[in-house]
């Protein structure tokens, strides 16, 4: 990893080596950088607690899913904790597989291995869900349900039965404002 100041803490080497490893990608659909997205997961995750090494896998879930960072790299930056905790998010693309004819597949075992997962690793993926949901109810304000065309899943139905399954797996959490704040909007993303 690049030169890094002594004090430098955990979340804030995470939040260099995320700015690096997303450097020039956009975000789907309305072109912002897309490092706002996962700052925007661990200031949410920040609301559910204060452990450093979880807001650091908050703002590193997408780095070895979509970067050429892999999850031994951030081991290796960033211990078998914050690695663990990111692999919680980390989807497996089924990369043999055009992404259309994976999704269904890809977020049943999202679904299914969040009904056991750990409490931390249940806050990054609250996280990383309502700085979704967040986004597509700003997009769906704008353009209705054209929005479900920028996805790989063209169906709203489908989405539905996934955020609503990600809400049930995650119901350890209810009481969370970040919890409640995601049951809000799935009920009106998809009214």
């Amino acid at each position: 990893m690049m030169n890094q100041p002594k004090d430098e803490t955990v979340l804030e080497r995470a939040i260099r080596f995320a700015t690096t490893a997303h450097h020039g990608q956009k975000r789907k659909g309305h072109g912002t950088p897309y490092i706002l997205h996962p700052l925007e997961v661990a200031s949410i995750a920040a609301t559910v607690t204060d452990d450093e090494e979880i807001m650091a896998a908050a703002v590193l879930h997408d780095v070895a899913e979509d970067t050429d960072f892999t999850l031994e790299d951030i081991r290796k930056n960033f211990g078998d904790r914050v690695a663990k905790l990111v692999s919680s998010d980390t989807e497996d693309k089924m990369k043999d597989i055009p992404p259309e004819d994976s999704w269904l597949a890809r977020k049943t075992a999202t679904i299914e291995y969040l009904k056991t997962a750990s409490r931390d690793e249940k806050i990054i993926v609250l996280s990383d869900k309502l700085s979704n949901i967040r986004s597509c109810r700003r997009e769906q304000l704008i353009i209705g349900d054209e929005l479900w065309n920028r996805f790989h899943e063209k169906r709203k139905e489908r989405h539905e039965w996934y955020y609503r399954g990600i809400l049930d797996a995650l119901s350890e959490l209810r009481g969370e404002f970040a919890y409640e704040e995601y049951a809000r909007l799935v009920n009106e993303v998809f009214a």
